[in-house]
């Protein structure tokens, strides 16, 4: 089965291509972001409008709640399904989104959920013993010298996740991010990326934050600051919002959190796209003519058999 993947950063550009080459290559899309999945969180996570879909369907967008939880496994589930799907009609299956782990894990047979899994509880209790009486910094400090990879990847408020990167690791040796054996690929993929240079994009990423204000950032933020131990609450975009919240910041220092850590996000994302998966990189932003470039590549893909 041939599928297209459209990663990189936030804010260059990946939505409005993915309409494009749906229109222009009878495809559908799946997206491939983790906040996208939650209803009622459509400003902050900029989710693509009815409008911006012109008429194209879309899969993996409103399929929770806000105080449910979703994993790397659920979307692998799910958005395999949704590829058979779209193959079946005869339509060409394009992800899009700035997940990485989410598009890798979808790609490739990479194992997830239950299956595979090795547990210790008595390590497990061991480092929670360790983080009750030392607190999560200084179990992420641990993590970080044990898993670099898992670290940059794990927020050190999550306790739970930290514990489970370390267990892994002690038992297998590997980090839980990185599987021992390289995994098949499962599709016939032709990944796109889309960046721009930084100063560039961190000024799109300043934009877009203010902008998300005026469409309604702060009433979506509100409404999670009352469950703010939920996933759905940790998204960037939201989180830094709290204080604010509470009275602990300003606006104007919440918001400016906001668009730093957006900023730090892009950069990690582009490191993973880079390190971990073969993409062939366009710059939309700068040179827009290069989606003549996109569609040829595409189109020549789609005839090799």
């Amino acid at each position: 089965m041939k599928v297209i993947a459209i990663v990189g950063p936030t804010a260059v550009g990946k939505t409005s291509l993915s309409i494009e080459l749906a229109k222009r290559f009878n495809g559908e899309i799946i997206s491939g972001d983790s906040m996208q999945v939650y209803r009622g969180l459509d400003i902050g996570t900029a989710k693509v409008t009815s409008e911006e879909m012109e008429g194209i369907p879309h899969y993996l967008i409103d399929v929770r709640n806000d105080d449910e939880s979703y994993s790397a496994a659920d979307f692998q589930i799910a958005a395999r399904q949704a590829i058979q799907e779209i193959t079946e009609k005869g339509k060409l299956p394009i992800v899009v989104g700035g997940t990485g782990l989410y598009i890798q894990s979808l790609l490739w047979d990479y194992k997830l959920g239950s299956e595979g899994e090795v547990e210790d509880d008595s390590l497990r209790k061991k480092y929670e013993a360790f983080a009750e009486k030392n607190g999560n910094q200084a179990l992420w400090e641990k993590l970080r010298t044990t898993d670099p990879l898992a670290a940059e990847k794990i927020h050190y408020n999550n306790r739970k996740k930290m514990i489970r990167a370390l267990e892994v690791f002690q038992l297998t040796g590997h980090s839980i991010l990185e599987p021992k054996e390289q995994p098949k690929k499962l599709y016939d993929s032709f990944l796109i990326g889309l960046n721009t240079e930084r100063t560039v994009l961190y000024q799109r990423i300043n934009q877009r934050v203010d902008l998300m204000v005026q469409q309604g950032l702060l009433e979506e933020a509100e409404k999670l600051a009352k469950t703010p131990n939920v996933q759905a609450a940790q998204g960037i975009g939201y989180k830094e919002l709290f204080p604010y919240f509470s009275g602990n910041s300003s606006l104007a220092e919440a918001l400016e959190e906001v668009k730093l850590h957006s900023r730090r996000y892009a950069k990690r994302q582009l490191t993973w796209f880079r390190n971990r998966m073969s993409v062939q990189w366009y710059d939309l932003v700068q040179h827009p003519e290069e989606i003549l470039e996109i569609e040829s590549a595409v189109a020549k893909w789609l005839k090799n058999k």
